[in-house]
């Protein structure tokens, strides 16, 4: 954790969050992040509007070595890695047969080794999958997660914030789009469906360019000389309180959170960073093309405001959204946002009119159209 006077950890306020290491991780020392550090709306403030640096260091880190890493995981996941380039990052799903979600991943290669960041309590079943599917491959993955840890440079001003560290010119990310239904084979460019650019850090590990910032992959024994080189440089540090409420306003769903067991990805707006529409086989294909083809998933992610009448509380990660008493769908992530007001993503059925009167447990709820 970032060791700064007045942090409050994510487990001091909930015994049962998923925001903490998972055991094993926790037993290699891999210590809890801060939910805030004291003014959560000031914080949420600064990444909407500047750069602030987010203590992500309990996300999983899985390695791949080895010179046959790039095509076997190509064959493995959603995402084009098959010319995937040293230095350049995306993302990627392990689907289910059946095509629902069981794993997302960030992605970051640095010419020798693929780096998969997960969420946290994800790594065991992601390093699970890969090792099964290993079979005489040349790769050997790894949980790197008590020798990396994760931050996060968030804001529009981010970019320019890792000048201290001696990164400069990373590219914004590269996004192909999503076409449209029972498109031309050989469409697509046979490549990630998003790119992000990768660059070394003089202190070891990685700098990405991403869609909400910039991450950085650092070793544990350089994570507290990167901290203090950025707060030297006038960054300031915020809570994983406010990364969330950036994220959910940003209507970017998280793996486990705002998906459940029957979630595809394109029920949640997984498919333009982290699917692939026209590769080769892998497990899950069928279903992301049928729905894809029809143009009409079950659900759809959706972005609701609550009235925080009845409760100040937002309502937990799975509580059912209802109309005229049917439940249409789950909450995922709520926060308050400091301008938004109480908001929370949901997955609810695809029909549900923008205009319906919806409730969340005590709290009515409103669909935000745009």
């Amino acid at each position: 954790m970032i060791d700064i006077a007045g942090a409050v950890t994510t487990d001091a306020i909930d015994e049962e969050t998923r925001d903490q290491p998972e055991p094993a991780h926790r037993a290699a020392g891999v210590g809890p992040v801060a939910a805030h550090y004291g003014d959560p709306m000031r914080e949420q403030r600064v990444l909407a509007t500047g750069v602030g640096l987010v203590d992500r260091s309990h996300r999983g880190v899985v390695a791949v070595p080895g010179e046959e890493r790039i095509g076997w995981l190509h064959t493995l996941t959603s995402q084009h890695l098959a010319a995937l380039a040293p230095w350049q990052g995306t993302e990627l799903l392990v689907l289910s047969p059946h095509g629902h979600v069981e794993q997302h991943a960030m992605v970051a290669d640095d010419g020798e080794t693929t780096w998969l960041d997960t969420e946290p309590g994800a790594t065991g079943g992601l390093l699970s999958y890969l090792e099964k599917m290993r079979f005489f491959s040349r790769v050997d993955p790894r949980d790197a997660t008590a020798d990396h840890a994760l931050l996060s440079l968030v804001g529009p001003e981010a970019a320019g914030a890792l000048d201290t560290l001696g990164v400069t010119g990373l590219a914004a990310p590269d996004a192909v789009g999503v076409p449209g239904p029972k498109f031309r084979s050989g469409e697509l460019p046979a490549r990630p469906s998003v790119v992000y650019d990768v660059q070394p850090l003089p202190v070891g590990g990685w700098a990405r360019r991403v869609a909400l910032g910039v991450d950085l992959l650092v070793p544990r024994p350089a994570m507290a000389q990167v901290v203090a080189e950025l707060r030297g440089a006038g960054v300031p540090v915020a809570g994983l309180w406010a990364y969330e409420a950036v994220r959910v306003a940003a209507r970017r769903a998280r793996a486990g959170v705002d998906t459940d067991h029957r979630t595809i990805p394109a029920e949640v707006d997984l498919v333009a960073p982290a699917v692939h529409l026209d590769k080769g086989c892998y497990r899950g294909q069928e279903t992301v093309a049928r729905v894809h083809n029809l143009g009409r998933p079950p659900r759809r992610l959706v972005l609701l405001h609550l009235d925080g009448v009845a409760t100040d509380q937002p309502p937990a990660a799975g509580t059912p959204v209802t109309l005229d008493g049917r439940t249409v769908g789950f909450v995922g992530t709520s926060v308050h946002h400091f301008e938004l007001g109480q908001v929370a993503l949901a997955v609810v059925k695809r029909n549900t009119p923008d205009d319906a009167r919806l409730m969340v447990g005590e709290s009515a709820a409103a669909i935000d159209p745009t």
